[in-house]
């Protein structure tokens, strides 16, 4: 029998393995795919992302494994550019945008490291219950033969379409209808650094990635998608030629060397975190936009959250009722607040924005501290300090 087992081991549920094992716990981590496999990304990692894979000293794997760092970010709105970039946090002051068949294995890897027993290409069926309580898994092998382990705590990291969610009946808490679709590529030989332009109903983001490569992604609002999926390459490269008509230019140089990806299914929900023997984390139990390429950096702080918060309390049912529910309760806050500005910024209307950013040019401590709100080295309320208030009042 397990202490722990951990149904999905990509960016929620390998850290959260790593992390319950470091704590001396026996923990079974279980994915249907055979690593390394892609999966639909916008692969940025913000500040608050990168102190924990410093903490959990995984971050020089990172560097080793050709990722560039990024120290420049840029805003571009109808009237108005910005340049700079995020505050340091905990001494760091770039960030990486790993492709996942390079993070997703590195970080199923700290987790075999710290002692965790991880199994691939394992389909999990079902769960197992005893009195209402969750007490385990069903799952087929590799070889194809169906068997069950038992544990504590049933941890779904299994993402958007969660099995651990759907069985344990986890409703919608918080639920908003889809905003955006997205399609991207990759490319060689496009000079960039972390850029990103906004036109009413347009978003491009530009991320440069591995070996050389860059990630250019477009995004629309949801109700173009039945047009967009139709002609995905034309919407694509006009997005760019009216959008960035520079950063277009710059493409003419360079190679698209991947097919478009994309999608228009980004539902924005928070679930209900926990039941009786399971917890969900990562996309299971918070999913929102793309736009602003939050989800693997809360996926890093719910794994250290959750684990923060249960600690040596797992076999202690009142405790761990405490624990779960505190878990819970911090989602309320800050993953709360990145939400709403994931949809916010989704709703592809840059005027707000525009009319702000216009009023910091010429004020780079401000410029940073807003590129600094979502990488988390800033807080909003933090960001909405007196001093820019009256400068923003005297505009």
């Amino acid at each position: 029998m397990y202490d722990v087992i951990v149904i999905g081991a990509r960016c929620a549920g390998s850290p959260t393995a790593m992390l319950f094992a470091r704590q001396g716990y026996r923990v079974l981590l279980l994915e249907k795919a055979k690593f390394p496999q892609d999966t639909l990304s916008s692969h940025y990692i913000h500040m608050q992302g990168m102190s924990l894979l410093s903490r959990w000293g995984l971050l020089d794997k990172l560097e080793r494994a050709g990722c560039r760092k990024i120290t420049k970010q840029s805003y571009e709105g109808p009237g108005v550019r910005v340049e700079g970039f995020s505050l340091p946090l905990e001494g760091l002051n770039y960030t990486y945008a790993p492709r996942r068949y390079v993070l997703d294995p590195l970080l199923a890897e700290g987790a075999v490291e710290a002692g965790v027993d991880f199994q691939e290409s394992c389909a999990v069926k079902d769960l197992l219950w005893e009195d209402d309580r969750v007490v385990g898994v069903k799952y087929t092998t590799p070889a194809g033969t169906e068997t069950t382990e038992r544990a504590r705590l049933v941890v779904g990291a299994d993402g958007m379409r969660s099995l651990v969610a759907r069985k344990t009946a986890a409703q919608n808490v918080i639920e908003h209808p889809r905003v955006t679709c997205t399609y991207y590529s990759y490319w060689a030989n496009v000079p960039t650094h972390f850029e990103l332009y906004e036109r009413p109903g347009r978003w491009i983001g530009v991320i440069p990635t591995n070996d050389d490569l860059t990630l250019l992604m477009t995004y629309f609002p949801q109700d173009e998608y039945n047009d967009v999926r139709k002609g995905v390459e034309p919407f694509y490269l006009e997005t760019f030629r009216s959008t960035a008509p520079e950063l277009y230019e710059r493409m003419q140089s360079g190679e698209r060397v991947e097919q478009l990806y994309g999608t228009g299914h980004q539902e924005n929900y928070f679930r209900k975190a926990y039941g009786p023997g399971w917890v969900l984390v990562g996309d299971a139990v918070n999913h929102k936009d793309s736009i602003t390429a939050r989800g693997i950096t809360e996926a890093f702080v719910q794994a250290q959250t959750l684990t923060d918060n249960i600690g040596d309390k797992l076999h202690e049912d009142a405790a761990l009722a405490s624990a779960l529910r505190a878990y819970e309760n911090n989602l309320s806050g800050e993953a709360l607040s990145h939400y709403q500005g994931a949809l916010n910024v989704a709703e592809l209307k840059p005027q707000g924005r525009v009319d702000m950013l216009q009023k910091l040019v010429g004020h780079q401590e401000h410029i940073d501290r807003y590129f600094s709100t979502l990488s988390g080295a800033c807080s909003i309320d933090d960001f909405y300090n007196d001093e820019l208030l009256d400068l923003l009042d005297m505009n």
